[in-house]
């Protein structure tokens, strides 16, 4: 079997606030990790047994409860506290992040892992690096797989995660869009929303349409974001 045919990731909009979910995992093995558990555990989990996957770990771009679960606005999101009353899996955060899904989620430290960046999670036989992206959240991450990145609330399609919100940090955005930009035009990129006419796109397409990833410098950046 091929690396790519190797290579399971499915995405799945879900919730009133059109996220994405993804699984990532391995073909050969039907182990997989889930991305961003939110809003329909129970619909997730008989996805991943109607598949005949077997779910062995979970893994945040951030805390925000659209993500993960949690209360927002006065409702309680289900995620990932949820699922860990039915799949016992820990879920993989930066180490930044800890302490912000421990307050929204309210699981403990012995339910994550914590990760930094350029670590990596083999999941079957497919390997997951996790890259440090703040800008958003000061522990936002995105996972890479072979050619494909998940890329969370720090890029979009057509544009970037809000830098206006508590923790959010421009200047940490600006950068973390340089480090992405670095990666080859090729790469195909999965945001964590769906708010653009497409689901997903390549990197270098959306080098071509989005408008925050064209600002020359970070001075520049700044006048732009304010």
């Amino acid at each position: 079997m091929s690396a790519e045919n190797e290579l399971i990731i499915e995405q799945i909009e879900i919730g009133p606030m059109a996220n994405f979910t993804y699984l990532v995992g391995s073909r050969s093995t039907r182990k997989v990790a889930i991305v961003d558990p939110a809003w329909d555990i129970d619909g997730l989990l008989k996805h991943i047994e109607e598949r005949d996957y077997q779910l062995v770990a979970a893994l945040a771009t951030h805390y925000h409860p659209d993500h993960i679960g949690g209360g927002m606005r006065g409702h309680n999101i289900a995620g990932f506290a949820e699922l860990l009353e039915k799949q016992p899996v820990k879920l993989y955060a930066h180490k930044y992040e800890a302490d912000g899904v421990k307050k929204v989620t309210g699981i403990s430290d012995t339910d994550m892992v914590k990760v930094d960046s350029g670590d990596a999670l083999t999941v079957g036989d497919v390997e997951i690096e996790f890259l440090h992206t703040p800008g958003h959240t000061p522990g936002s991450q995105c996972f890479r797989v072979k050619n494909t990145l998940v890329s969370g609330d720090t890029l979009f399609i057509d544009g970037c995660g809000r830098v206006d919100l508590p923790g959010s940090d421009p200047a940490e955005m600006y950068h973390s869009l340089q480090k992405l930009k670095s990666l080859p035009d090729d790469t195909l990129l999965l945001p964590g929303h769906n708010y653009s006419a497409v689901p997903n796109a390549t990197l270098g397409e959306a080098k071509q349409r989005n408008a925050y990833l064209a600002i020359a410098d970070a001075a520049a950046w700044k006048q732009v974001m304010g």
